[in-house]
């Protein structure tokens, strides 16, 4: 954004009462009405100077009442209008009613027939643009959404990873969202864009063993902080063209077609290691409770290499991944 251009303070109109000025619209056409009709009966009646002077008084009138139609405004609740006049800025509307304004006065709404689609579209972008169809000028203030499809991006690792996002958004200053951009839509879906993959590219998508993880943020373990990240730095982005940022969610994330079985396989690896460890461990735990319970009630007594072949046989059984075929000794321990 240019930083010399002079930035235009909002001003906020407080215009007369639309019902006010549709009376005296009412009034300009009974008397419209009124001239046309003596101006003909006085052209009949012989006096065409009076009777012409009453018709060109009805164009006047005519030319007035129909002016006087475009300054009449009706804004919804949630809706502002941006007007300018002769190319000035001149002021907006923010409160709902019915209103008379300048009627030279135009809305400025450059996003008008800009929409941000909710289908997903093969492209990142969400701009969808209407033509050919009456768009209104008024700018809505209401809450709206922004799905950001998902984008293929780089993690830190470089692991190419599908990101998409929901931005829960708003106009908060209409003025600054005419003036300061294009078109603060089309700003907006870019500015997330960007965000998102600059946001991505910092953390990976995930950490193989979870143990040594720490402090570190990962895209899939801690998607609610980054989330957070996300809109701090789009908000960021966003606040000169007149936008607030109320939430940002991560609604897509997962590893790039081209390697999800890679990873798959990894992540599989690593569940695989994490168990066995957990079972050996435990196996460790329940021999060495045999071994113990042996000798503390003397039910046997059992040499070093007796012992030994006890160990291999219960870590045999424990840690297998079949069921045990038991053998049963009919003769004696030797």
């Amino acid at each position: 954004m240019n930083t010399n251009s002079k930035e235009i303070q909002e001003k906020e109109l407080h215009p007369m009462s639309g019902y006010l000025a549709l009376l005296i619209e009412l009034i300009l056409v009974a008397a419209d009405v009124l001239s046309i009709i003596f101006g003909v009966r006085m052209i009949n009646d012989g006096n065409y100077v009076a009777g012409g002077l009453l018709i060109a008084a009805f164009c006047l009138l005519l030319l007035i009442a129909c002016i006087f139609l475009g300054g009449l405004k009706a804004l919804q609740p949630n809706e502002a209008l941006v007007l300018s006049l002769f190319g000035n800025y001149h002021g907006t509307i923010k409160k709902s009613g019915f209103y008379f304004v300048n009627p030279f006065c135009i809305g400025v709404n450059p996003a008008a027939k800009t929409s941000l689609s909710q289908i997903s579209q093969p492209s990142t972008g969400q701009i969808a643009v209407r033509s050919g169809e009456a768009t209104s000028k008024k700018i809505s203030t209401k809450i709206m959404t922004l799905n950001n499809n998902k984008q293929k991006v780089n993690d830190s690792l470089g692991n190419p990873v599908e990101v998409g996002a929901v931005v829960i958004w708003k106009v908060v200053n209409p003025t600054k969202a005419v003036f300061n951009v294009n078109n603060y839509k089309s700003y907006l879906s870019i500015q997330c864009d960007s965000t998102i993959r600059n946001t991505a590219r910092k953390y990976p998508y995930d950490i193989a063993d979870e143990e040594n993880l720490g402090d570190e943020k990962t895209l899939r373990g801690s998607s609610q902080e980054i989330a957070d990240q996300m809109k701090i730095e789009l908000q960021d982005r966003v606040k000169d063209a007149g936008l607030e940022v109320m939430e940002v969610r991560i609604t897509h994330l997962a590893y790039a077609p081209e390697i999800a079985a890679a990873m798959l396989q990894r992540q599989q690896a690593v569940a695989v290691i994490a168990a066995r460890q957990k079972i050996v461990e435990g196996a460790v735990g329940m021999v060495e409770m045999a071994l113990d319970k042996l000798s503390e009630n003397n039910v046997v007594e059992l040499d070093d290499e007796r012992k030994a072949a006890m160990v291999s046989n219960l870590l045999v059984v424990l840690c297998g991944n079949k069921d045990a075929q038991p053998i049963v000794n009919s003769g004696s321990l030797y």
